[in-house]
Protein backbone atom coordinates (compact mmCIF):
# COMPACT_ATOMS: atom_id res chain seq x y z
CA UNK A 1 0.00 0.00 0.00
CA UNK A 2 1.47 3.37 -0.97
CA UNK A 3 2.37 5.89 1.71
CA UNK A 4 -0.23 8.73 1.81
CA UNK A 5 1.10 11.78 -0.03
CA UNK A 6 0.19 14.12 2.80
CA UNK A 7 3.05 12.71 4.91
CA UNK A 8 5.59 13.47 2.17
CA UNK A 9 4.20 17.00 1.86
CA UNK A 10 4.40 17.58 5.62
CA UNK A 11 7.89 16.03 5.73
CA UNK A 12 9.22 18.34 3.00
CA UNK A 13 7.59 21.42 4.56
CA UNK A 14 9.17 20.60 7.92
CA UNK A 15 12.66 19.93 6.53
CA UNK A 16 13.14 22.63 3.91
CA UNK A 17 13.05 25.69 6.20
CA UNK A 18 15.68 24.06 8.44
CA UNK A 19 18.47 24.20 5.82
CA UNK A 20 21.18 26.59 6.98
CA UNK A 21 19.69 26.97 10.46
CA UNK A 22 20.90 25.76 13.84
CA UNK A 23 18.60 23.02 15.15
CA UNK A 24 18.60 24.70 18.55
CA UNK A 25 16.82 27.68 16.97
CA UNK A 26 13.90 25.30 16.51
CA UNK A 27 14.08 23.94 20.05
CA UNK A 28 16.85 24.21 22.66
CA UNK A 29 16.50 20.49 23.48
CA UNK A 30 17.79 19.55 20.01
CA UNK A 31 21.49 19.06 19.20
CA UNK A 32 23.42 22.18 18.29
CA UNK A 33 24.53 22.35 14.67
CA UNK A 34 23.68 23.79 11.28
CA UNK A 35 21.41 21.74 9.03
CA UNK A 36 23.67 21.16 6.04
CA UNK A 37 21.51 19.03 3.75
CA UNK A 38 18.22 17.21 3.46
CA UNK A 39 17.17 14.02 1.70
CA UNK A 40 20.66 13.09 0.52
CA UNK A 41 21.39 9.85 -1.31
CA UNK A 42 24.18 7.65 -0.01
CA UNK A 43 25.96 4.62 -1.38
CA UNK A 44 28.72 2.85 0.46
CA UNK A 45 31.71 0.75 -0.31
CA UNK A 46 31.20 -2.92 0.45
CA UNK A 47 30.90 -3.59 4.19
CA UNK A 48 34.10 -5.40 5.31
CA UNK A 49 33.96 -9.21 5.20
CA UNK A 50 30.66 -9.19 3.25
CA UNK A 51 29.27 -8.65 -0.24
CA UNK A 52 26.79 -6.12 1.17
CA UNK A 53 26.73 -2.40 0.44
CA UNK A 54 24.37 0.33 1.56
CA UNK A 55 22.29 2.54 -0.70
CA UNK A 56 19.57 4.83 0.56
CA UNK A 57 18.35 8.31 1.34
CA UNK A 58 18.78 10.05 4.68
CA UNK A 59 16.59 12.91 5.93
CA UNK A 60 18.86 15.51 7.54
CA UNK A 61 22.59 15.99 7.98
CA UNK A 62 23.67 18.53 10.61
CA UNK A 63 27.20 19.90 10.91
CA UNK A 64 28.40 20.47 14.47
CA UNK A 65 30.92 23.07 15.62
CA UNK A 66 33.71 20.46 15.76
CA UNK A 67 33.18 19.57 12.05
CA UNK A 68 31.53 16.22 12.75
CA UNK A 69 27.91 15.53 11.85
CA UNK A 70 24.60 14.46 13.33
CA UNK A 71 22.54 12.17 11.10
CA UNK A 72 18.80 12.58 11.62
CA UNK A 73 15.78 10.62 10.54
CA UNK A 74 12.68 12.79 10.62
CA UNK A 75 9.43 11.06 11.57
CA UNK A 76 5.85 12.23 11.61
CA UNK A 77 4.46 9.91 14.24
CA UNK A 78 3.82 9.58 17.93
CA UNK A 79 7.13 9.83 19.82
CA UNK A 80 7.98 6.67 21.75
CA UNK A 81 11.20 5.09 23.01
CA UNK A 82 10.53 1.88 21.00
CA UNK A 83 11.32 3.86 17.83
CA UNK A 84 15.00 3.87 18.85
CA UNK A 85 15.27 0.10 18.32
CA UNK A 86 13.09 0.27 15.22
CA UNK A 87 15.31 2.78 13.37
CA UNK A 88 18.81 2.30 14.83
CA UNK A 89 19.92 -0.13 12.11
CA UNK A 90 18.73 2.18 9.33
CA UNK A 91 20.63 5.14 10.76
CA UNK A 92 23.72 2.99 11.45
CA UNK A 93 23.64 1.88 7.80
CA UNK A 94 23.50 5.48 6.56
CA UNK A 95 26.28 6.41 8.97
CA UNK A 96 28.42 3.63 7.49
CA UNK A 97 27.63 4.85 3.97
CA UNK A 98 28.54 8.47 4.78
CA UNK A 99 31.80 7.44 6.43
CA UNK A 100 32.64 4.86 3.71
CA UNK A 101 31.24 6.30 0.50
CA UNK A 102 31.52 4.45 -2.81
CA UNK A 103 32.56 7.82 -4.30
CA UNK A 104 33.57 11.15 -2.84
CA UNK A 105 34.92 12.15 0.55
CA UNK A 106 33.90 10.50 3.81
CA UNK A 107 31.74 12.44 6.27
CA UNK A 108 32.34 11.84 9.98
CA UNK A 109 29.09 11.13 11.86
CA UNK A 110 29.29 11.19 15.67
CA UNK A 111 25.61 11.31 16.61
CA UNK A 112 22.41 9.68 15.37
CA UNK A 113 18.86 10.59 16.24
CA UNK A 114 15.18 10.75 15.45
CA UNK A 115 13.49 14.12 15.13
CA UNK A 116 9.83 13.29 15.65
CA UNK A 117 6.91 15.59 14.98
CA UNK A 118 3.39 14.76 16.11
CA UNK A 119 0.48 17.18 15.97
CA UNK A 120 -0.49 18.62 19.31
CA UNK A 121 -3.13 21.31 19.16
CA UNK A 122 -4.97 22.91 16.28
CA UNK A 123 -6.12 26.49 16.04
CA UNK A 124 -8.45 27.94 13.40
CA UNK A 125 -7.62 31.45 12.25
CA UNK A 126 -8.91 33.27 9.20
CA UNK A 127 -10.19 30.11 7.55
CA UNK A 128 -6.91 28.24 8.11
CA UNK A 129 -6.20 25.31 10.41
CA UNK A 130 -2.83 25.79 12.14
CA UNK A 131 -1.39 22.69 13.74
CA UNK A 132 1.16 22.77 16.52
CA UNK A 133 3.85 20.12 15.76
CA UNK A 134 6.26 20.18 18.72
CA UNK A 135 9.56 18.37 17.99
CA UNK A 136 10.83 15.48 20.10
CA UNK A 137 14.46 14.32 19.99
CA UNK A 138 15.35 10.66 20.53
CA UNK A 139 19.10 9.97 20.58
CA UNK A 140 20.14 6.72 18.92
CA UNK A 141 23.27 5.06 20.33
CA UNK A 142 26.18 4.73 17.91
CA UNK A 143 26.95 1.00 17.84
CA UNK A 144 29.22 0.34 14.86
CA UNK A 145 30.05 -3.22 15.94
CA UNK A 146 26.36 -4.17 16.07
CA UNK A 147 25.81 -2.76 12.58
CA UNK A 148 28.80 -4.69 11.16
CA UNK A 149 27.48 -7.86 12.79
CA UNK A 150 24.03 -7.22 11.31
CA UNK A 151 25.54 -6.68 7.84
CA UNK A 152 27.43 -9.97 8.16
CA UNK A 153 24.18 -11.76 9.14
CA UNK A 154 22.42 -10.26 6.09
CA UNK A 155 25.31 -11.34 3.87
CA UNK A 156 25.15 -14.90 5.18
CA UNK A 157 21.38 -15.02 4.72
CA UNK A 158 21.60 -13.76 1.13
CA UNK A 159 24.44 -16.18 0.30
CA UNK A 160 22.56 -19.17 1.72
CA UNK A 161 19.83 -21.25 0.15
CA UNK A 162 16.39 -19.72 -0.36
CA UNK A 163 13.94 -20.76 2.36
CA UNK A 164 11.32 -23.34 1.45
CA UNK A 165 8.02 -22.00 0.23
CA UNK A 166 4.89 -22.44 2.30
CA UNK A 167 1.19 -21.95 1.71
CA UNK A 168 0.94 -19.47 4.58
CA UNK A 169 4.04 -17.47 3.65
CA UNK A 170 2.90 -13.93 2.79
CA UNK A 171 6.20 -13.18 0.99
CA UNK A 172 5.74 -16.24 -1.23
CA UNK A 173 2.19 -15.16 -2.11
CA UNK A 174 3.43 -11.64 -2.86
CA UNK A 175 6.24 -12.91 -5.10
CA UNK A 176 3.90 -15.15 -7.06
CA UNK A 177 1.36 -12.36 -7.43
CA UNK A 178 4.13 -10.32 -9.02
CA UNK A 179 4.91 -13.22 -11.36
CA UNK A 180 1.23 -13.43 -12.38
CA UNK A 181 0.86 -9.68 -12.89
CA UNK A 182 4.03 -9.40 -14.97
CA UNK A 183 2.79 -12.11 -17.39
CA UNK A 184 -0.65 -10.65 -18.05
CA UNK A 185 -1.29 -10.27 -21.74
Amino acid sequence: MPFPGVFSAINTRLQTPLIGKNLQDLNDKLPSGIVQSQEGWVESKVVPNTDVFIKGKYDLLVKQDDGSHVLIDLKISQPAEDKIDKYKTQLAAYKFALENPAQGNPIKVTRLGLLIFYPGTVEFQGGIAKFNFPPTWLEIPVEADKFLSFAKDVDELLAGPAPEEGENCSWCKYRHLGDKLSHIE
